[in-house]
């Protein structure tokens, strides 16, 4: 045999050799390729499972405490977790027992619900607030949503509205022209970890959305002598949001019960429901008081020469009504004078013992706005702080506002945008306002205006216009903040109530 010849067969030999070597490894070995599963959680491997129906049962199986407490029959597998499926030829196949306990002890479970993500309008310059709730059930956030409709909105008035059968206004009474919330919704299904808070209850769920949380409120005991008004103000509520706490109650004179527990918490919804109303309703008009010189009195003698008598309108108006409170901002659309008003008119005598001029007595105060007008906000308490004045709207975004009384300009600010929001602090929260020194240290601030037609140290008349009704600082409607103090309002001065001037 030629020497080329026999290298060939030894090539031969070698390759023959190699392969016989490699079969017995691999028929020794049972290395066949098989399709399994590979499990992960966060990414991470946890192992290899042949039958994956087998593992997702015992995670199901082994979760009745979980299945007992939201009354379901399926639990999942953790949020992160996933199965892919993978061929290979690694004998290392976990039971679904070995990787169960990984998971386990690695993470928590999941169930079926929905996320509702509501989206609050964004303001200029702010981020997009997102607030995420857990439901088991889509409905019962349907239902707990329909239980802060009806909050806020009488039952029967909201029921009219979305079957459109609401009645036209004979006499006074209101019309639902536009309902909604400010906020945008989303519901998703989805896989949701028992870790976190899962609403299945309505009523546990409509707290939240009234309140922002589920703690329990205390609330008051109603004692002999209590009434709405008492509780309110003891509350640092106005009657109408302690109404609206408690929409068992019919109104503000309802006849309460001793021992009657009443929920005078603040609310602080977590959604906006804006109603668009069209209401008509009687006004009072505020008298004037004023003063004449009589020259047959002497000095400090006074006495009522016409008594003032408080005037009544029919009104109808168009207002936007925001979680169950009106705005400072309302629209006149109809006016009509049921009583004309009085003016009271004092006589005083002209002369004082040292000078012998006229002493003003104070009781000449004039009204501030024009005439129809709406006190869309009285001096009250008002989300849990007290209106420190009369919020007098329905004249008009730049409609003049008056000087009540003469005296001299002692501040201003002018540096606010027209049209502010609620929650501005430009001008400390007043925006635009003038504060006049009426005399006898009585002071009055003209606040959220849209212009200052005066300057500080200016020498003013009663009647004379001194800027324009706006929206300025933080306000929710063109309206005239009218705050009487005795001091000054911007340094510790003690407010009254307005009303004290005109009744």
């Amino acid at each position: 045999m030629k020497i080329k010849d026999k290298i060939i067969v030894f090539l031969l030999g070698i390759i023959i050799l190699t392969l016989c070597i490699t079969t017995t490894i691999f028929h020794d070995s049972n290395q066949i390729p098989k399709n399994v599963y590979q499990v992960y959680l966060d990414n991470q491997i946890i192992g290899l499972v042949e039958n994956k129906e087998e593992l997702l049962a015992m995670i199901n199986e082994e979760q009745q405490d979980i299945k007992d407490t939201y009354k379901i029959n399926t639990v999942y597998p953790p949020n992160g977790f996933k199965i892919e499926e993978y061929i290979t030829y690694d004998e290392k196949i976990s039971s679904p027992t070995e990787i169960y306990s990984k998971i386990q002890n690695a993470s928590d479970f999941t169930i079926e619900g929905y996320i509702v993500t509501i989206t609050k309008p964004k303001a200029e310059g702010e981020k997009e607030e997102k607030i995420q709730i857990q439901v088991l059930d889509e409905q019962v956030f349907k239902d707990a949503l329909e239980t802060l409709v009806t909050t806020f909105v009488n039952e029967k008035d909201y029921k009219n509205y979305i079957n459109n059968t609401q009645e036209e206004i004979k006499d006074v009474g209101s019309t639902i022209k536009h309902m909604y919330f400010e906020e945008s919704v989303t519901i998703k299904k989805t896989y949701i970890s028992v870790k976190e808070k899962i609403y299945t209850d309505k009523a546990e769920l409509s707290q939240y959305l009234l309140y922002g949380d589920t703690t329990e409120k205390s609330g008051y005991i109603v004692q002999k002598g209590d009434t709405l008004a008492t509780i309110a103000n003891a509350s640092k509520l106005n009657v109408q949001e302690l109404l609206i706490a408690n929409p068992s109650l019919r109104g503000e004179n309802t006849i309460l019960n001793i021992g009657e527990r009443i929920n005078n918490s603040i609310i602080n919804p977590i959604m906006t429901l804006v109603e668009e109303v069209r209401v008509t309703e009687d006004v009072d008009i505020a008298y004037e008081k004023k003063v004449e010189v009589d020259n047959n009195l002497n000095y400090g003698e006074s006495k009522i020469k016409q008594a003032g008598v408080t005037g009544k309108a029919r009104t109808t108006q168009e207002m936007r009504v925001v979680n169950g409170e009106r705005t400072q901002e309302t629209t006149m659309i109809n006016y009509v004078t049921l009583r004309e008003k009085v003016d009271e008119i004092t006589s005083v005598g002209p002369k004082s013992q040292v000078t012998g001029n006229y002493v003003d007595t104070g009781l000449d105060w004039g009204w501030p706005t024009n005439q129809p007008y709406i006190i869309t906000t009285n001096y009250e308490y008002r989300w849990g702080e007290h209106h420190d004045g009369l919020d007098i709207s329905g004249t008009g975004f730049g409609s003049p506002i008056y000087a009540a009384r003469e005296g001299t300009v002692v501040h201003t600010n002018s540096g606010c945008p027209k049209n502010g929001y609620y929650g501005s602090s430009c001008g400390m929260g007043y925006g635009n306002y003038i504060v006049i020194n009426h005399g006898s240290n009585f002071n009055v601030i003209y606040a959220h205006l849209a212009s200052v037609n005066v300057s500080v140290g200016d020498k003013i008349k009663r009647g004379q216009v001194i800027g324009a009704m706006g929206n300025s600082g933080s306000s929710t409607g063109a309206h005239l903040h009218f705050g009487t103090y005795k001091g000054d309002p911007l340094s510790r001065g003690s407010p009254f109530n307005p009303w004290s001037l005109y009744r």
